[in-house]
């Protein structure tokens, strides 16, 4: 962060001397002066009392004097002004500046360069439109794409006798002037330590402390004393406690925004604020409409921030209206909606709806980040966007160089999970594969692990790298620090060892050794397996009891020697018998149950999820007849009659009655 400090002195500086800053020297010669007190050689842009805010500003300059010598100088031959005119003096009544037009003018200017050369032209300065003029230098820089000015700026002399003038007379200057004088420095990286900022800062806490500041320059006000002081700061709870005062109805927009900015800057502190943010989440739903993309964006990372899980009814209504923003988002904000929605949980078929279209359309152009987090949204959520799917695919085939190797993860990882084959699968993994062989080493062990286990899902192998993830290398790498390998990843690389053996017959390299297999695939995270939905169970029990006779005909929740846990698995013999789940003897055919409720398959489809499909591929491998019961079709069935006459066509296709 850059800094910048501010001498008192300023005008011994080369580029103040040589340039002159002030153009009131330019236009009315200063010839003599007198001394008033000590010397004080400083150069500024005249001072002015305070004014109400939007008044026309009239200022006189300074009567000429005599010295004792008659035309006095400072050491370095430049006229000085003096530190006691008469601004409002009856000799000098100069035509009113309309500041409004000044302020607007400010706008047309591209560079700091053409701002300070403008302030260089004008007779007379009102303290708002040198506030302002700060406030625009800050903008064309951040259009840079760098904060930190440039070191012609920081000598230029008009920037300096700019600040020195904000800093001499803090306490002349109006609400608004002071305010945005020190927002626009403290978004400039001035140093907070600095005289100039610190009388700013000082002058602040005591309008503050009398009281009577509006709502709009207490927000930006705060904002800008958190980048200064950090949320500690005590004058920003002072302010929070007068926002606190105030009736929200009488906030605009960019003020109900800016104070969710300010409490998400404490957010250590959120809970002692949480009444009112529940004020402020219920009042904003009567707002949402009324948001620009940007205020949208900023109010959902607010929320994020400040875990207002409890304020759905607002990210929901939010998520309603974003459709139509989706095209003016800029990129950075897209990917803070698109991250405010994959953290509450939400979605919404009209906002999935837009954003596969928008996706679609400029994936080329997208910003990286944006692109993750669409395919990270699609992933949380299980939603199969082939469109979506199929432009990411084609812009990691064509662009992979424009991705980190951490956006390549989040990139595949969701064709395994939605286990979607994109139609240029053939390219997209060849891609794939000679990226991983070229940065095999550069990727984080536990990233590459991700990658390779989601290719694995849908039936890409990784062949190749199989010998490579399983050697002892590669294993304690994976473990790193820790003293162990964490068991999600000893799950993942369990399961592509079964799949070498299971799907890759012709591969003979090296095995995963015993101590790093697991026993069951189910983890906490559910990420290879999904546990059986008690209810749909339930209702398949009954069916199955009435069906077989008892309950003692069929197991639950069985875990096999594979890692698998079967949901329900019967047994018959050689003639077709149904034998009790306890007896291991004559067991000539395994029934895997799969019964199967919306968790297992993509978000309002009939698409088994990467996790599923390979399951039931591994359980065929190994002997099972796999059996699956979906939930869609349990959920046709009316009565208990038609539940047994579904599962006897389901287990027994063949047989018109069942034995046991």
């Amino acid at each position: 962060m850059a800094l910048i400090t501010l001498r008192r002195n300023l005008c011994h500086l080369a580029g103040f001397r040589k340039h002159g800053a002030l153009a009131a020297l330019k236009s009315h010669p200063v010839n003599r002066v007198h001394k008033v007190g000590k010397k004080c050689p400083s150069l500024c842009f005249p001072s002015l009392p305070p004014e109400p805010f939007g008044v026309g500003i009239h200022r006189a300059w300074c009567k000429k004097s005599h010295s004792q010598d008659g035309n006095a100088l400072d050491p370095l031959g430049e006229p000085v002004l003096s530190q006691a005119c008469d601004w409002h003096g009856p000799e000098q009544n100069p035509k009113s500046l309309d500041e409004q037009m000044l302020y607007g003018r400010l706008k047309d200017f591209a560079s700091s360069e053409e701002v300070l050369h403008f302030l260089s032209t004008l007779p007379m300065l009102p303290d708002t439109v040198a506030a302002g003029a700060l406030q625009r230098i800050w903008e064309v820089e951040k259009k840079d794409g760098d904060q930190k000015l440039p070191k012609e700026i920081l000598e230029n002399g008009a920037f300096q006798a700019l600040c020195l003038r904000f800093e001499q007379n803090s306490s002349g200057l109006s609400d608004a002037a002071l305010v945005t004088a020190l927002q626009a420095l403290s978004l400039l990286n001035v140093d907070p330590q600095s005289s100039l900022l610190r009388n700013l800062v000082a002058e602040s806490r005591h309008r503050v402390q009398r009281g009577g500041l509006e709502v709009h320059r207490l927000c930006i006000l705060g904002e800008s004393l958190i980048r200064l002081q950090g949320p500690g700061c005590e004058t920003l709870e002072l302010i929070l406690c007068q926002l606190q005062g105030e009736e929200l109805e009488t906030f605009a927009l960019d003020d109900i925004v800016a104070l969710y900015r300010i409490l998400q800057a404490c957010s250590e502190t959120a809970d002692q604020h949480q009444p009112f943010l529940n004020k402020m989440n219920n009042f904003s739903l009567s707002v949402v409409s009324s948001l620009s993309p940007t205020l949208m964006s900023q109010m959902l990372t607010a929320l994020v921030a400040l875990d207002q899980t409890q304020a759905l009814p607002l990210v929901i209504k939010l998520g309603k209206y974003a459709v139509r923003h989706i095209p003016r988002f800029t990129h950075e904000e897209l990917a803070k909606v698109l991250e405010a929605f994959i953290y509450f949980g939400h979605n919404d078929r009209f906002f999935t709806a837009a954003l596969e279209q928008h996706v679609a359309s400029l994936c080329l152009t997208l910003d990286p980040e944006v692109v993750s987090r669409a395919m990270e949204y699609c992933s949380r959520k299980r939603i199969l966007s082939k469109p979506i799917l199929d432009a990411v695919a084609e812009t990691l085939e064509g662009h992979s160089e424009k991705f980190s190797l951490h956006q390549v993860s989040e990139l595949i990882e969701p064709f395994g999970k939605l286990n979607y084959l994109p139609p240029n699968a053939s390219a997209l993994f060849r891609k794939l594969e000679n990226l991983l062989l070229k940065h095999f080493d550069s990727f984080p062990p536990k990233t590459l692990l991700k990658i390779l286990h989601s290719c694995s899902l849908i039936e890409c192998h990784p062949v190749n790298f199989m010998a490579k993830i399983f050697s002892p290398h590669f294993l304690q790498k994976l473990q790193g620090e820790e003293s162990y390998v964490d068991r999600l990843s000893l799950a993942q690389l369990t399961q592509l060892f079964l799949t070498s053996v299971l799907e890759c017959p012709f591969y003979k390299g090296r095995k995963l050794l015993p101590k790093y297999q697991v026993r069951s695939f189910l983890t906490p995270c559910r990420s290879l397996e999904t546990p059986v939905d008690f209810q749909l169970y339930k209702l398949v029990r009954i069916g199955l009891i009435d069906l077989l006779g008892a309950r003692m005909y069929f197991a639950s929740k069985v875990l096999t020697p594979y890692c698998y846990t079967i949901d329900v698995e019967i047994k018959l013999d050689e003639e077709g018998l149904v034998l009790p789940f306890t007896i291991d003897e004559d067991v000539h055919k395994r029934l895997a149950l799969c019964i199967d409720d919306p968790k297992r398959f993509s978000l309002n489809s009939k698409h088994l999820l990467g996790k599923e499909a390979i399951k039931h591929r591994h359980l065929r491998l190994l002997g099972y007849q796999v059996v699956q019961i979906p939930y869609y079709e349990v959920e046709m069935l009316k009565s208990r009659v038609e539940l047994v006459e579904y599962l006897q066509r389901k287990l027994f296709p063949h047989n018109v009655g069942v034995r046991w």
